[in-house]
Formats: structure tokens, sequence, C-alpha cells
């Protein structure tokens, strides 16, 4: 409810029982109506005409008290409907206040959106009803002024100038490029992090029904020293003391290379990299139940695939958002793709395909506990049969926790240490390694000082007796393979199709996992974000799976780009991706610093791109880095240009990455 509502009050509402202009005569039946889609009216500036049945009660104006009605369309207020769903709007009038159904039944000038302030409109004839979203009160004419009205009321919408706009954020790309597979990929994304670990971890939206001022508003919870910031400042090393949530319009807090707990993918930044030569973004839903349980303020269960359900809602309620920016359904440029097929036909209408994956360590509840299994085939069958209804084309079988599947590949540092903490409090047992030669998990990963930092964090609620273990010093490897219910599920994986992603996996599990890959000659296996030992990446290469590095610093992604095109099947890439890991717990490439990026800039796809603005605050990717997902489109036109005499070898496999990554699945598809 709009703040304005609270402090408004009953007196002054029933001053709109004989406002001035209810005293004129009823005006005329309008002309030269609005009478497009309900969904199509984003961005209308209109003269809104009320009717009760075939009776014209006047036209909306504002009044010194709230509104009340005219009969002369001249003197009508002019409002803007902003779109906050598909059919559902924010009415904005001149002065930018939103229009929202009071509890007194009067429609009232309000200060900030709120559930009250969303409309749903529907065809009447020729007009329209407006619905409070919230309450379900039938916009119309109450007690003389504007407020709830009869099942029979309906408004009529003219053309108007004069309105209100709201706060945007422009993409600052100009020019169309061609439709066509040509672009690249972001293989590894979590665009719908504002949903998951319970929906309070993460400060910030990548949409919201309120538009760009809720979508990154700051967070209380997130500000100095509260938990928000500590948890940030554990896992990003930013500043615990100064941290001023500032958000819009200012954003002088976030967004940051390394601010790791705030939104980093608003949609309007996605458009700008879609408009620089992006073809296909790989949106994985994520979850982790530790994470959720530990953080202290959540809306949500921490129940894994209850988030990763609230996470697909939200995916799809952003595709309708965007849809109703543009048109209405399905004339938005972020299309969800469930096929191959559906990617070719979005590349051809020159948008950006969606694919949807899952990333987490308790998919179908499949836990081990003390290596005992919470879970069981049919239980496998059953969320394999969900995911594909929520589109889902591809998951990671292990994530950060030993599973019933398998052995996870482990985290280093603090990182890892804490990881090893959470795996204890999820299989109540720690990481059980062993050391290796070639091909391994990582070096130690707990040593005295990473344990230390965890304890700023506070209590860890660590088993009773719970006794740090000690590892060997050197490359270790998960003892813990896979087990027979993870066989099951590649079987069951690979029989539908579906894309395996073999980051995250320990090496002993990955390789057991490849074996099935290639008894069953499926090329649908994938490392695309830097969490595979070079060993694995050389086979899924040699099976014809897709590979994609970790969009580090240009150097340090140079340097592993060239690395993979010299193994033994190296020469077989012929497109290849980034794995951003937006909004997923790790950084995002720091600033450029020497021999900066100049602006403005033309893309490989032959857009000219400019700085992209958020309010007040400039972004620049010499300064900042790619603090949020828009600078995507420079970072890869510098990674390119950093490249030297590889330049134009990598421009193609990156320009290619989308054509290599949708016949990878369509090879899946045919060997299923």
């Amino acid at each position: 409810m709009p703040l304005s509502s609270l402090r408004r009050p009953v007196a002054l509402a029933l001053a709109l029982l004989l406002p001035a202009t209810a005293l004129q005569a009823p005006a005329a039946a309008a002309a030269a109506g609005i009478t497009v889609a309900a969904d199509a009216l984003d961005g209308v500036c209109a003269a809104i005409q009320a009717y009760d049945g075939t009776r014209t009660i006047g036209y909306v104006v504002r009044s010194s008290t709230g509104y009340g009605f005219t009969n002369s369309a001249a003197s009508a207020t002019p409002f803007r409907l902003e779109a906050t769903q598909l059919s559902r709007y924010e009415l904005f009038d001149n002065t930018g206040a939103p229009a929202y159904q009071s509890v007194a039944g009067f429609i009232l000038p309000g200060d900030a959106y709120g559930d009250r302030a969303d409309w749903t409109v529907s065809p009447s004839g020729d007009r329209y009803r407006f619905t409070s979203t919230a309450t379900g009160q039938v916009m119309g004419q109450f007690l003389w002024g504007l407020g709830s009205g009869s099942t029979s009321s309906s408004m009529a919408l003219t053309p108007a100038t004069g309105c209100w706009t709201p706060p945007d954020i422009d993409p600052a790309v100009s020019g169309t490029a061609a439709p066509g597979m040509v672009g690249t990929i972001d293989a590894h994304a979590h665009i719908t992090a504002g949903a998951a670990f319970g929906g309070r971890l993460h400060c910030g939206e990548a949409w919201a029904p309120g538009g760009v001022r809720d979508a990154l508003a700051g967070c209380a919870s997130h500000a100095s020293l509260n938990v928000g910031a500590l948890f940030e400042g554990i896992i990003g090393g930013t500043d615990v003391i100064n941290s001023a949530e500032d958000g819009w319009p200012t954003f002088g807090d976030w967004p940051q290379h390394n601010s790791l707990l705030h939104e980093q993918s608003y949609y309007r930044s996605i458009e700008r990299s879609w408009r620089s030569g992006q073809r296909v973004l790989n949106a994985l839903l994520v979850a982790n139940r530790v994470i959720c349980e530990i953080f202290p303020y959540r809306d949500t269960s921490c129940d894994e695939m209850d988030q990763l359900r609230v996470q697909a809602t939200y995916l799809y309620s952003m595709q309708d958002y965007i849809d109703a920016q543009h048109g209405g359904r399905g004339k938005g440029w972020f299309r969800i793709a469930t096929t191959p097929a559906q990617v070719r036909t979005i590349a051809a209408q020159g948008k950006l395909a969606v694919l949807v994956g899952v990333e987490n360590s308790e998919v179908f509840g499949c836990r081990e506990i003390n290596d005992v299994a919470q879970c069981s085939r049919a239980d496998i069958d059953a969320g394999l049969d969900e995911l594909q209804a929520l589109g889902v084309s591809g998951l990671y079988p292990v994530h950060k926790f030993d599973n019933a599947f398998g052995g996870t590949r482990f985290d280093s540092g603090v990182t890892g240490a804490a990881l090893n903490v959470a795996n204890l409090l999820s299989t109540g047992h720690w990481w059980t390694a062993t050391s290796c030669t070639g091909p391994s998990d990582n070096e130690q990963p707990l040593v005295s000082d990473d344990f230390a930092e965890l304890l700023k964090l506070g209590p860890l609620d660590l088993p009773a007796g719970a006794v740090l273990p000690v590892y060997p010093s050197g490359p270790i490897c998960n003892t813990r393979g896979l087990t027979a219910l993870g066989t099951y599920l590649i079987q069951q994986m690979i029989s539908r199709g579906m894309i395996i992603h073999v980051d995250h996996m320990g090496v002993k599990t990955a390789q057991a996992v490849l074996d099935l890959a290639d008894a069953a000659d499926y090329p649908g296996v994938t490392s695309v974000h830097t969490w595979a030992d070079p060993a694995l990446v050389e086979r899924i290469l040699a099976r014809g799976g897709f590979v994609a590095t970790y969009a580090f610093a240009a150097s340090e992604f140079l340097t592993e780009w060239r690395a993979n095109r010299a193994l033994p099947h190296g020469a077989s890439i012929t497109g290849y991706g980034f794995g951003s890991d937006v909004n997923g717990l790790g950084p995002q490439a720091p600033p450029r610093g020497t021999d900066p990026l100049t602006y403005p800039f033309t893309a490989p796809n032959g857009t000219t791109v400019s700085k992209q603005v958020y309010g007040s605050r400039t972004f620049d990717l010499n300064t900042d880095g790619v603090a949020q997902y828009g600078l995507y489109a420079d970072w890869t036109t510098d990674l390119i240009r950093q490249a030297g005499p590889d330049g134009p070898a990598l421009r193609q496999q990156l320009m290619n990455g989308a054509e290599a990554y949708t016949r990878m699945w369509e090879g899946a598809i045919a060997a299923s």
C-alpha cells in the first residue's frame, strides 16, 4: 500500500463527497478513443472518462483532495499507464502520483508503488474495466468522486498530452543487428537470484512491478554493520562498516563488481547486452538450503525445490513483464526457450533466447546424511518430470555439497572453509579427501586462518563434538564418486535429452559421468564456468560437448581460452561462450585499468554502444569493471580487442557461441 494511504486521515478523503468538478453536467461521449488490447497499454498517455453502464459520469480530474470529474476533456488530468505485468498498470497522474484504492472506497493520489496502486485492466466493449488487483474493487464513481464503483463501471481512454514520465534506464545502444543465430552466449547466469535463498539474502531485483525505483532500492538488512553487509564483506571483500545502501538513483554503494549480494542483472542491463550481440542466456535457478537457513531473514521456504519453483515463477513473470513493456504477450525481446527449435525461431526474430537450468545441491531432495540417500528413483523421475514441465533443459547433478548422486569438487580459501562447514551441516560429515595425481579437486580446503574468518559470522551451530578434519597438502581429490542413484539420474537425463553440467562434480564423479556419456555416444555435456579440471574439459570436447570460461578479467579468460584450444580436441571448438555467474556469489571482472576502452564503441554485432547510466551514476568498464550486466557489452568488445592477433578468431568463436550450444543441444536430443 502506498505510504500516503497510511497517513491520509479519513476526513481528507470525505472531502471528496462534493468536489466542485462533480457538480458539472455530464460529459458527452468520448471521440477517437483508445481501443488497443488490454495488454498493450504501456506508456499510453490518456484522459480517463468514467461510465456507469451507458451513462457517462465525466472525465477524471485531480482536485485538491483527490480525484473528481469534469465534463471537459480539455480540463481532464492526463494519466500515464505504466505496465506492472501483463494487463496490469500503475496510473500516474500528471504530478507523478500513482492512483490507489483506499480503504475508505475513494481512489486517491499516492506517493509510491504498492499493491493498492496496481490495476488490472480488461476489455469492456470499446472501453476498459479497471479493477484493483489487490481488492477486486472496480474503478468507478464513489460518493460523487472517483472510487470503487459497480460491476457496470467502465473507463474510456482518449489520447492526451502532458503526462508524467516515470524514471527508467536506457540501454544506450543504437542500431539494430541482423536477426539470426550469430551472437554470444552467457552459459551460466543467475538472473532469478532476487527470489533465491529465502528471498532476503540478495538485495534488489532483476525486475519489479513498481519499476526501477522498487527493483533497485537499497535494503536496510544490508546497511553498515547489519548482517547482509557482514555476509557480503566475508564473501566479496566489500566494506562492512561503510555500506550506505543508497541504491536508486545515486548507487554510491552498489552495484560494484564485487557486491555479491546485490542485484547485478536488472533487465534493462540484460537488454543492453542483448542489443550488443548476445543471443542466448542460460538462466540457472539456484538454491542452497544451508545458506538460506543461516541467513536470519527470509520470505520463502528454504527447501531447495520450493526455492526452484519460486524462481521459475519469477522468471516467467519477468518474461511477461518485459512483454507488457513491448506491446503485449509474446512481443517482448526476452523469450524463454524450452527446445533448440525455439532458440532458432527466437534468434530469427532478433530476440534473446533464455534457457532454464538448475544449479543446487539438494535437487529433488536428494541429500545424503552420513551416506544414506534421502530420496529414491521415484523421486528422481517425478522431479525430472516437474523440472521439464517448468522448461528446464539442463541441470547440475552435484553442486557445492556431497549429495546422493556423488561427490563435490572442493572450493579453496575462506569459501572452501565455509562450504566444508556447510557440507557438515547438510550431510553430517566433512569432505573426505585423498592425495591424487593428474586431475584434482583443489588444494587443502580447510585451514585455521580461513576458519577463523568464518567465526566473524557468529556461531556456526556445528554438531556437538565436531572436530576439524585434517587433509593432505597439495592436490587432493574427493573420495566420493558417482553413486547408484547418480548413475540412474544421468541415464534418465540422457534418455530425456537434458544437458548434463559436470562443473562442481569431483573428479571421480565427473569421470564416471563422462564414461556414461561416452557409452551412450551422448554429446549433451558441458563445462561453462571454469569448474572442471582441464582433463575433463578435454573429454567434454572429445564427446562433442560445449565449453565456456568464467568471465574473469580479460587476461585470465584469454589464458584459459587459449589453453582449451591447445587441448588435443581443441581444434573442434567452433563456438565458445562465457559464464558470467552473475548474482551467483562470485565476483565479476574488475576495473579495466590501463589501455582503457574508448566510448562510444562498436560492438561485435555492429551496434554503437555508449556508457550506460543508472539514475545519476554513469558506468565505465575502465573504472567500474563489470559492476552490472549491461557492462558485458563493454567487456566482450574489450576482450576481443585485448586478444591482439587472436582477436579475429576469438570474435568468430564468441559470435558462434549461441549456434554451437544449440547444435550440442540438438545432438543431445537426437541421441536420447
